[in-house]
Parts: C-alpha cells; sequence; structure tokens
C-alpha cells in the first residue's frame, strides 16, 4: 500500500470510520509495524493493543511488554510472565513479584528453587 493511501486510511480512521481502523490494525499487524500499533493503540483500540502484545511476545521484546504492563494491561503482564520465566530472567520476575504480583512470585519461587 502506498503512503498516500495509508494517509487516507489514517484520515478516515482518525474521522471514526472502524473499517479503516481495522484496516489499519491489520496491515500493522502483518508488516510488524510497532509504530502503527502504539500509536492505534494509544487511542484506545484494543485490537492494536492485542497485536502489538503478540507482537513483542514473537519478538521477545521485553521493553514492549513492560511499557504496556505498567501502564496497567493484565494480558501484556501474563506475556511478560511467560517470557521472562522462558528466558530465566529472574530480575524482570523479582520487579514484577516486588510489585505484588502472585504470579510471578510463584514462577521466580519455582525459578531459584531448581
Amino acid at each position: 500500500m502506498s503512503e498516500p493511501d495509508l494517509s487516507e486510511l489514517r484520515e478516515r480512521a482518525g474521522n471514526g470510520d472502524s473499517d479503516a481502523t481495522d484496516e489499519l490494525v491489520q496491515l500493522a499487524a502483518e508488516h510488524g509495524d510497532v509504530d502503527e500499533l502504539r500509536r492505534l493503540a494509544a487511542t484506545g483500540n484494543s485490537d492494536a493493543t492485542d497485536e502489538l502484545i503478540q507482537l513483542a511476545s514473537e519478538q521477545g521484546d521485553l521493553q514492549e511488554l513492560r511499557r504496556l504492563s505498567d501502564g496497567g494491561n493484565a494480558t501484556a503482564t501474563d506475556e511478560l510472565i511467560q517470557l521472562a520465566t522462558e528466558q530465566d530472567n529472574l530480575e524482570e520476575l523479582r520487579r514484577l513479584a516486588d510489585r505484588g504480583n502472585a504470579t510471578a512470585a510463584e514462577q521466580l519461587a519455582e525459578l531459584v528453587g531448581d
């Protein structure tokens, strides 16, 4: 899709066209366009947020998952715990546990106990 086409799609989405927004989310997800997904997620689009979480998980992007988790997204927190556990990232699990996350505390105890 050309830049003028994308600009038009963004304009339509900005004017409340849900079909245009859905198409933007789909295109951004297909192309791994984190910036576009962030922009759409920042407007409250839950589909964009879900795609961003999935992309960050697939790419092992702890920083993006942490940003979303720290913003209150429970799905991002779950993915962050899973990824941190897979990577034996005790520091991240400890950080989450210190913030009161019981699942992170359990995973941390399991890893430390091994």
